[in-house]
C-alpha cells in the first residue's frame, strides 16, 4: 500500500511538471522570436528613456529566463490570486491600471516616432458607441495619407503566449499569440475602418517582446 501511494504522488508530480512545461515551451519560443531579445543589447541612455534601474533589470532578466520572481506572493489587486512563477498574472492583471499604462506607453512611442518622421497624426481617434453600449476606438494613433491616400489606424495590443486562448498554438509556434491578436483586431476593427475610409493596421506584441 505504501509503495502504491508513493507511486501515485510521483505520477501527480510528473503530470504537474508536464503541464508546467507547456508554459515554458511557449515562453522559450516567444523569447527566441526575431527581435524579441533586442532589449538585452540596447545601450542604456536615460536621455532616450532607454534605461533600467539595477533592481528592475534583475527582475526583468529573471522573468525572461523563467526564474520564479514571486515566491508565495499574492497579487496586490487580486488578494485571492497567488502570483504564478512565470509572471503571467502580474503582466496581464486588468486591475490596478498597469496594463493600461503599458499600452499607453507603447502608443506614445509610436506617436513620437511618427512625429519625428513628419507623419503627423492624432491620438485615440474613432471613438463611438456600439449597439451593446461599449466604446469603439479603432485607432490608438491615426496617420493621414498612409496608403493610396487613406489614413492608417494603428491599434496597439499586448498579448501573452501563456494566455489559455493562445497557449495551444504558442507552445508549438513562436509568435502565434501576436498573430492571433492581430486577427482579433482585424475582425473587430476592419468593418469600422472601412466605414471611415481608413486602413486598419494592428500592432500586436507579446509580453516577451515578439511582434506580430
Amino acid at each position: 500500500m505504501e509503495s502504491l501511494q508513493t507511486s501515485t504522488v510521483r505520477q501527480k508530480d510528473l503530470s504537474a511538471r508536464i503541464e508546467d512545461h507547456q508554459f515554458d515551451r511557449a515562453r522559450l519560443l516567444s523569447v527566441a522570436s526575431c527581435h524579441a531579445s533586442s532589449w538585452l543589447s540596447v545601450i542604456p541612455a536615460r536621455g532616450l528613456n532607454l534605461h533600467m534601474d539595477p533592481a528592475e533589470f534583475q527582475v526583468a532578466l529573471k522573468w525572461w529566463l523563467g526564474v520564479d520572481t514571486s515566491p508565495y506572493l499574492r497579487c496586490p489587486h487580486c488578494p485571492d490570486h497567488q502570483l504564478d512563477p512565470l509572471g503571467h498574472h502580474a503582466l496581464t492583471c486588468q486591475r490596478g491600471g498597469d496594463a493600461v499604462l503599458r499600452h499607453n506607453s507603447l502608443r506614445d512611442v509610436v506617436a513620437r516616432f511618427c512625429h519625428r518622421a513628419r507623419l503627423g497624426g492624432q491620438l485615440e481617434v474613432g471613438g463611438g458607441t456600439e449597439a451593446d453600449g461599449s466604446r469603439s476606438r479603432p485607432a490608438d494613433y491615426l496617420v493621414p495619407n498612409w496608403s493610396t491616400g487613406k489614413p492608417a489606424a494603428f491599434d496597439i495590443t499586448v498579448t501573452s503566449p501563456l494566455n489559455p486562448i493562445s497557449l495551444p498554438e504558442a507552445k508549438v509556434t513562436g509568435g502565434s499569440a501576436a498573430r492571433m491578436a492581430e486577427m482579433r483586431k482585424h475582425t473587430s476593427n476592419d468593418p469600422k475602418c472601412r466605414a471611415l475610409g481608413w486602413v486598419c493596421i494592428p500592432l500586436a506584441v507579446e509580453t516577451y517582446g515578439c511582434w506580430g
